[in-house]
């Protein structure tokens, strides 16, 4: 199969899962932030990192129901959401409806050159094959403003897994869990340099079916 229509074929059943389990992911995980506090951290850490610099709007990348979207709003950040599944941005409209959200793939963002500020993709790219990620990080990189900042969180660990069922729901999702330091060789090889990393055990909602934790903050190099 062509890396094209693997991608083709990735972004088919993402789509068709989310919109799935979009009402039902929307309130199981409505109030997780509240009880990860390290995850907070590093949303605050990008939030006033994107704040100091003045430089424009963020855009939350398979923001999903909206909650890391309305969490980066609420910490004063202009920011607005995007996701692939039709069904989670008409979530994310209902329950945040002075925030702004649209439809779009990562693999081809509907975004201007050096448009955003910063990017967040909070658990957004682990159904994205591992060779794809590459034109994912691309469409990162271009679309962020020189000295811009990126915040990823993905799960660490060297698999793949296939749901058939999740949130309640009969789905077919592949998930992926990627080494830190590949997707951080990744990541620079985009141009988004890696300023800080944290990974952290799972915690007691997300044992034993989960493992470790990563986040990566990186920062595009300004050309010269």
């Amino acid at each position: 199969m062509t890396t094209e229509a693997t991608g083709s074929t990735y972004l088919r059943t993402t789509r068709a899962a989310y919109d799935t389990v979009a009402a039902d992911y929307a309130e199981l995980l409505a109030a997780e932030l509240q009880a990860k506090p390290l995850d907070r951290a590093m949303l605050a850490v990008f939030a006033e990192l994107v704040l100091a610099s003045g430089a424009g709007p963020v855009a939350d990348l398979g923001c999903g129901p909206g909650r890391v979207t309305a969490h980066l709003h609420a910490s004063g950040v202009t920011v607005f959401g995007v996701d692939l599944s039709p069904e989670m941005v008409a979530v994310a409209r209902r329950t945040y409806p002075e925030l702004r959200f649209e439809e779009g793939s990562m693999t081809g963002l509907e975004l201007p050159d050096d448009a955003v500020a910063g990017v967040v993709a909070w658990y957004s790219t682990v159904h994205t094959p591992p060779e794809l990620l590459p034109q994912v990080f691309a469409e990162f990189h271009r679309v962020l403003a020189p000295g811009g900042h990126l915040l990823l969180a993905f799960k660490a660990g060297d698999e793949r897994r296939h749901l058939e069922r999740a949130y309640g729901h009969e789905l077919s999702l592949d998930v992926y869990w990627m080494p830190p330091d590949r997707v951080a060789e990744l990541l620079q090889g985009a141009g988004l340099a890696v300023e800080a990393r944290l990974v952290r055990e799972p915690d007691e909602s997300e044992r034993p079916r989960q493992g470790r934790q990563a986040y990566l903050l990186c920062r595009k190099v300004p050309p010269g």
